[in-house]
């Protein structure tokens, strides 16, 4: 699940990491996320196709598969806090909520300014998704800026890492 940060900008760099550990992605994006990004490449580089609505009633178009892990990347201030009061006003969000519910391992990476982590909101939303069970990566930890322009833009390595660490437990 991707939404509006610049790490998104370039999720298609993180793509090859995650095939090389096994991965079939697929994406979910936000609405303002997919606005920021190329959903054909997304999809080309996935071979799954990238949703941002649901897909509606009775239309023949193929399901997402079942998922084996999950991975919020990047989720931004406003995403998260919906996330973690339960709200769900976009499919990406509604999926995130779903799956709370559900056993599959959950990381979230969150791409957060320090002045917003400072905000009461930031830190009851931690410990709210915390207590759920969802693995949060420390944005200090996994922000870097990108040398061409300078944006924020994640260590998607460490991300990976981190993804493999928290399904490691349940699958291997």
């Amino acid at each position: 699940m991707a939404s509006a940060a610049p790490p998104v900008l370039r999720l298609e760099e993180f793509i090859p990491h995650l095939s090389a550990d096994g991965w079939a992605v697929c994406v979910i994006a936000t609405p303002t996320a997919a606005s920021w990004t190329d959903l054909d490449d997304l999809a080309t580089a996935t071979g799954c196709v990238t949703r941002v609505q649901p897909r509606p009633p009775r239309q023949k178009e193929k399901s997402l598969p079942r998922a084996d892990a999950l991975l919020a990347a990047p989720l931004t201030f406003n995403s998260m806090n919906k996330w973690a009061s339960g709200i769900s006003d976009t499919f990406a969000l509604g999926v995130l909520n779903e799956m709370l519910g559900t056993e599959v391992p959950i990381v979230a990476a969150p791409c957060v300014k320090p002045v917003l982590r400072r905000h009461p909101a930031y830190a009851d939303s931690v410990a709210r998704l915390t207590k759920a069970g969802v693995t949060l990566l420390d944005p200090d930890a996994i922000t870097i800026r990108a040398e061409d322009d300078g944006l924020a833009t994640f260590d998607w390595s460490y991300v990976a890492s981190a993804l493999r660490t928290a399904v490691t437990p349940n699958y291997g």
